[in-house]
C-alpha cells in the first residue's frame, strides 16, 4: 500500500534525479515528511511493543537494584530500536515494516548500491535526530532539506524514495523475442529478479529504450557498466553467459526483471 504525501503539492513533485553514464538519467519520487512520519509511527509501535516485553524481563533485576534494572532497560531499548532499523533495512533492501506498508525505500543518494555501512550510520544517528524529543531535530532538518533528508540520511548519504510503478513498454518489440540463455537456470533467474534494486531496473530499461540514440563508444561503455552491476548480483554458469555481449546480458536481465513470473516459466 503506497500512500502519497499530504504536505502540499511541492513535495509531490520532489524527485531524486540520478544522472547515469552517457547521458541516460532517471528519477525517483522522494518521500516527504508526511509518508515518512506515518512509516515511523508504525515502526515505533513495533519498537514500543517489543520494549515493553524487554522492560518486563529487566524489571526482575530491579528486585536486586532499581538503578541496575532501569539502566539495563534503557540500554536494551536503544540496542533494540537501533538494531531493528539496521536489520530490517539491510535484510529488506532499504525497508522496515513501516516503510514497506507505505511503499518507501532507503536508497543511496547518488544512485549506487545501498551499503551496509550506510544502513548502520543512518540508524546510529537516529538517536541525534530524536532530540530533544519526538524527532524534533530530525523533523526540522527534513523540512528544510531539498531531499527531505534527516541528519542520519545526510551522514550516511542516503535518501528515502516512494515506490513507483514503472510503465513497461511492449517487451516483445523492445527485446525482440530472442532466446534468453539465462532463463535455463530458473533458480538463478529468480535470484536476480529478487536482488535487482529498483533504480538499476529503471536505468536498464531506460538504456534499452535509448540505445539507438547513443554513439557506438558511449553505448559500449554504458552497457558494460550495467552488465557489470548485474554480474555482481548473481553469477550465472559460464556456458549460459560467456557468448553474450554486455548489451545482450543487460537485455536478458531486463527480460527477467520485467516479464511476469508466469511468462518466465518454460
Amino acid at each position: 500500500m503506497a500512500v502519497p504525501d499530504a504536505w502540499g503539492p511541492e513535495e509531490m513533485k520532489a524527485q531524486l534525479v540520478i544522472e547515469a553514464p552517457e547521458g541516460v538519467s532517471f528519477s525517483l519520487p522522494l518521500a516527504g515528511p508526511g509518508s515518512r512520519l506515518l512509516a515511523l509511527a508504525v515502526d515505533m509501535m513495533i519498537v514500543v511493543a517489543a520494549s515493553n516485553v524487554i522492560e518486563k524481563v529487566f524489571s526482575l533485576l530491579s528486585l536486586l537494584s532499581n538503578d541496575l534494572g532501569g539502566a539495563l532497560g534503557l540500554v536494551a531499548f536503544f540496542v533494540f530500536s537501533t538494531g531493528y532499523g539496521i536489520a530490517m533495512e539491510w535484510g529488506w533492501r532499504g525497508q522496515t515494516v513501516g516503510k514497506r506498508m507505505l511503499g518507501l525505500h532507503v536508497v543511496d543518494a547518488h544512485g549506487g548500491r545501498l551499503q551496509f555501512s550506510q544502513v548502520v550510520m543512518r540508524n546510529l544517528v537516529r538517536a541525534v535526530d530524536m532530540l530533544p524529543a519526538f524527532y524534533l531535530l530530525g523533523g526540522v532538518v527534513t523540512l528544510f532539506n531539498a531531499k527531505f533528508q534527516r541528519l542520519g540520511d545526510i551522514a550516511a548519504g542516503t535518501v528515502v524514495v516512494r515506490k513507483q510503478d514503472l510503465r513497461v513498454p511492449d517487451l516483445e518489440s523492445l527485446l525482440g523475442g530472442r532466446f534468453n540463455s539465462m532463463l535455463s537456470y530458473r533458480h538463478l533467474a529468480a535470484r536476480l529478479r529478487q536482488r535487482t534494486p529498483p533504480e538499476l531496473a529503471a536505468l536498464s530499461l531506460e538504456a534499452m529504450l535509448r540505445r539507438e540514440d547513443l554513439d557506438p563508444a558511449s553505448r559500449l561503455r554504458l552497457f558494460g557498466e550495467l552488465a557489470a552491476k548485474y554480474r555482481e548480483l548473481v553469477a550465472f554458469p559460464p556456458e549460459a553467459v560467456e557468448t553474450l555481449s554486455d548489451e545482450q546480458y543487460v537485455r536478458n536481465s531486463v527480460e527477467i526483471v520485467f516479464r511476469p513470473r508466469t511468462a518466465l516459466v518454460q
